[in-house]
C-alpha cells in the first residue's frame, strides 16, 4: 500500500509498504478521509512537542472495516471512525476514567505511526459506529471532540462568557460546543478572515482582533466590566497564553488546550487574587467523541462548514506547506483516498 512519511521537519515522502494484517483485538480500516490539523502542521514545521521522525502522520479518520476481530461488533463495509488515543488500560489516569492522558499513551499520527495511507489496523476497542454520518463528518469527529473535551473540563454552563483564544479548527470547534453548553462566546485572533468566519459561519456574537483592538477594554465592555468567567486557548502561542492570564475574571477558570515547547509564565499576585483556577485538557474521551457524533446528528454542529479545502491523497505532498501560510486561508484541509 502507498503511505506518506514525514521523514524530517519540512520533507514529505510517499513510501510502498505491507498492508497491516489482521491480528487478535485489532481491526482494519480502509481509509476513506484524513483531516489536516495543526499537530499535523506542527509536525511538519518541527515544533510538535512529543514527536519523532520518521513518521505517518494523521488521526483525524474515517473509513470503512475490511478486515475485522471475529469478536467485533463492527461489520465488514462498516463506516467507522476511531479514538485515536491508545491506551494502557492500568495506570492511574487509566483506572481514574481518564484514558486521555494515560501515562503511555500512544496517539495515532504522534508517536506512533498515524493514517496517512490507504490502510490501517487499530485496537479494535478504539471503534467509534459511523452511526450514519458522511466520511467528512467522521473525520471531523476527532477535532470537534478536543473542543468539547475542554469545553467539559471547564464546566461551562449557561450564561458564562467563556472566551476562545485562536479561531482555528481546534478554536472552532471549542466555540461550537461552548455556545451548545448555552455560553456567550468572544472570539479572540489575529485574522479578520477567520473572526469573519466565527460570526458567519458559527453564529458567535462577540469577536475581538487583537491586533488592531484593545482586548482589555473590549472585553470589559462586552462582559460589563465582569471579565470572562472561562477563558480557553486554543493556540498553542506562548505569547497569547501568558497575556490571556489578565483577561481573567475573579474566581475564573482558564483552560489550555493549546500547547507548544516553552515556559509559560504570569503573575502570582494577580492570579492568587481571583483565586483562579487553571488546567490542560488534553485529548478527548470516548464520552466527547459521543456527545460529538450526537451534537452532528441533530444538527447542532455543521461539521463540513470547516472544510475550506479538498485534495486527493497524491497531492497531500505538493500542497501541505501552502497550508501553512494564512493568506490561504485554510480552516480545514481534508484529504480524500478513493
Amino acid at each position: 500500500m502507498k503511505t506518506l512519511v514525514c521523514t524530517t521537519p519540512g520533507e514529505f515522502s510517499y513510501q510502498e509498504s505491507e498492508k497491516p494484517t489482521q491480528s487478535p483485538g485489532h481491526t482494519i480500516i480502509k481509509i476513506k478521509r484524513i483531516g489536516i490539523c495543526g499537530t499535523d502542521l506542527h509536525a511538519f514545521e518541527g515544533t510538535q512537542p512529543f514527536f519523532s521522525y520518521p513518521r505517518i502522520l494523521g488521526h483525524e479518520l474515517a473509513g470503512e472495516v475490511v478486515d475485522n476481530d471475529n469478536s467485533s461488533e463492527f461489520g465488514v463495509g462498516e463506516a467507522v471512525t476511531f479514538v485515536p488515543y491508545f491506551n494502557c488500560g492500568k495506570c492511574i489516569a487509566c483506572r481514574a476514567g481518564k484514558p486521555n492522558c494515560c501515562t503511555s499513551i500512544q496517539v495515532s499520527g504522534v508517536h506512533i505511526d498515524g493514517g496517512m495511507s490507504e490502510y490501517i489496523s487499530v485496537p479494535t476497542y478504539s471503534l467509534v459506529h459511523g452511526d450514519g454520518l458522511s466520511f467528512d463528518e467522521l473525520a471531523l469527529v476527532e477535532p470537534l471532540a478536543i473542543g468539547a473535551h475542554g469545553v467539559r473540563r471547564a464546566g461551562v454552563k449557561s450564561g458564562d462568557f467563556v472566551l476562545v483564544v485562536g479561531a482555528g479548527p481546534i478554536g472552532l470547534g471549542t466555540m461550537e460546543f461552548a455556545r451548545i453548553a448555552g455560553a456567550r462566546v468572544i472570539a479572540l485572533d489575529v485574522n479578520d478572515a477567520r473572526l469573519a468566519f466565527c460570526t458567519d459561519k458559527i453564529g458567535v456574537t462577540f469577536t475581538i482582533n487583537a491586533l488592531t483592538e484593545n482586548v482589555t477594554e473590549r472585553l470589559s465592555e462586552i462582559t460589563k466590566g465582569d471579565m470572562p468567567t472561562i477563558i480557553i486557548d486554543a493556540t498553542g502561542n506562548l505569547r497569547a497564553i501568558n497575556t490571556a492570564f489578565t483577561y481573567l475574571a475573579h474566581g475564573g477558570t482558564y483552560v489550555l488546550i493549546g500547547l507548544q515547547k516553552g515556559e509559560i509564565s504570569f503573575s502570582h499576585p494577580e492570579f492568587h487574587k481571583r483565586e483562579a483556577t487553571l488546567m490542560s485538557s488534553r485529548n478527548a474521551t470516548r464520552q466527547d467523541f459521543e456527545h460529538v457524533i450526537d451534537s452532528m446528528k441533530n444538527r447542532l454542529v455543521e461539521p463540513t462548514t470547516y472544510i475550506t479545502h479538498r485534495v486527493k491523497f497524491g497531492e497531500v505532498a505538493d500542497q501541505f506547506e501552502s497550508w501553512l501560510d494564512p493568506k490561504n486561508g485554510v480552516i480545514k484541509a481534508m484529504v480524500s483516498i478513493d
